[in-house]
This record gives structure tokens, C-alpha cells and sequence, in this order.
């Protein structure tokens, strides 16, 4: 298979070497995984709030976004996936989650089995070790939403998400850092920055002046250092490993 069309599973090890070394086969072990592959339409639940699951779920195509849900319904995003990332890798070891899994565009998934996923911890410690970064990984982004959405002001906020999403679309090979498509709409920005869609539309007036755009779901930064400023974003919490991967013993 070319690198410039990699397969799904190939796309969640890329993932996994980007913080971990592997040796051949140990990744023909992950591209070896047993799957099953689902199409999930805009707006419905991948994973249900306080329902068990004997899969984790990895993004093909689209957008997902992990979500916590009050009493009343009402729901607040609190981290977004793409194409490679595994949403929910977390679940083989603790299959009921008290989150959900939302597509938010026409979104393709692998549906990956728990029991196989643990078989192979079980086999290959390196990858469980690849396995253990990729959760602490997923789990450092989380916090720093929450600092985000507790602490920066509505500006910040949003510079800080931007930033990040250039940052791990650019890592994944899905646009550069400066400009890239995030399929959402204003309305999902404005629920994951904890803004309403008007207060979110205003602030992306404030950043325009930094050459921040959000249009047709194409974000466009074109100063990227003063944009980082504003955000004060340091990508050292998104563990990404320096340099090129070693990808073999």
C-alpha cells in the first residue's frame, strides 16, 4: 500500500509511533488487528454514556467528539478525534464508560475488539507500553481542555483549540498547522470552547486581526507566532516524541 494512502490501521500505528518505537512485529501485530468497519451518521452516539462496549472505536474519516451529558441532556464536548486517532483505547480496561463518542460529520470507524487489543499488551510489552503513552497522551490533552475552558478568556480559548488542532492535524498528516479542514460546525466550536455560537462568532472577530479565519470548516492562521502568544499554547503536553520515530528494534 503507497504512504500517500495508508491503510486505517496503518493510520492508528503512525499514531503510536509518533510517541513509540515498535519493531516489525510488533507493528504487524497492530496492523494485523481484527476489525469491523461502520458508518455513523452526523450527530448520533458511537458510544452511549454508561453503556459497556467490547470494542474501542478508531476514527477513519470525519470528526468525533468525546462528550459528558448532564441530567437534563444537555452536553458539553470536551475533546475532538481524527482520522487515526483511537477514541477510546481506555475502554479495554475500563469497558463502561461514563462519557460518550459523538460523529460529528458522516464519520467512518473501525470497530476494534477489547479482547484482541489486550491480547496483545499481553504478547508485545512494547506495545503495551505504546498503548499506556497513547492513553496518557489522550488524558493529557483532556486536562488541558479543562485548563483551558476553566481559566483562559473567551480569545485565548479559542486560539489555544486552533492551535491544537493544527498541531495534531499537521502531526497526522491531515493538513499543514496553518491551514487545515476541521469539519465542525461554529455551533460544535462553541460547545467545545464552552462559548454560545454568537459570543464564538465574536471571537473570531478579535482574532482576525492575527489573520485567524474560520470558514467553509477551513481554519486559516496566517501568523502563526502571534497567534501562539495569544493562546500561550506549548505543545510539549500533546507528548509527541522528537525528531523521527524509531520505527524498529
Amino acid at each position: 500500500m503507497p504512504l500517500s494512502t495508508p491503510t486505517p490501521l496503518q493510520l492508528f500505528l503512525n499514531r503510536l509511533l509518533r510517541r513509540s518505537p515498535l519493531g516489525r512485529q510488533e507493528q504487524e501485530a497492530i496492523l494485523g488487528l481484527r476489525n469491523r468497519p461502520a458508518q455513523v451518521e452526523p450527530r448520533q452516539d458511537i458510544v452511549s454514556p454508561g453503556t459497556a462496549t467490547a470494542h474501542a472505536c478508531l476514527v477513519v474519516k470525519g470528526l468525533v467528539a468525546r462528550f459528558d451529558q448532564m441530567r437534563d441532556g444537555k452536553r458539553q464536548i470536551v475533546s475532538f478525534y481524527l482520522p487515526g486517532d483511537m477514541c477510546d483505547l481506555h475502554s479495554v480496561a475500563v469497558s463502561t464508560p461514563g462519557w460518550g463518542l459523538e460523529a460529528l460529520t458522516t464519520t467512518t470507524v473501525l470497530f476494534v475488539p477489547h479482547a484482541d487489543l489486550a491480547q496483545l499488551a499481553q504478547d508485545h510489552s512494547r506495545i503495551a507500553m505504546a498503548f499506556w503513552r497513547d492513553t496518557t497522551a489522550d488524558a493529557s490533552i483532556l486536562a488541558k481542555w479543562v485548563g483551558n475552558l476553566g481559566r483562559r478568556q473567551a480569545a485565548p480559548r479559542l486560539a489555544h483549540l486552533l492551535c491544537e488542532m493544527g498541531s495534531r492535524m499537521e502531526q497526522a498528516g491531515l493538513g499543514s498547522k496553518t491551514r487545515y479542514n476541521l469539519p465542525a460546525t461554529q455551533a460544535q466550536l462553541a460547545d467545545a470552547t464552552g462559548l454560545t455560537a454568537v459570543h464564538l462568532n465574536r471571537t473570531l472577530k478579535t482574532l482576525a486581526p492575527y489573520g485567524v479565519t474560520f470558514r467553509a470548516r477551513t481554519v486559516r492562521i496566517e501568523d502563526w507566532g502571534p497567534v501562539v502568544e495569544v493562546a500561550e499554547f506549548d505543545p510539549a503536553y500533546l507528548l509527541l516524541r522528537t525528531g523521527e520515530p524509531a520505527r524498529a528494534a
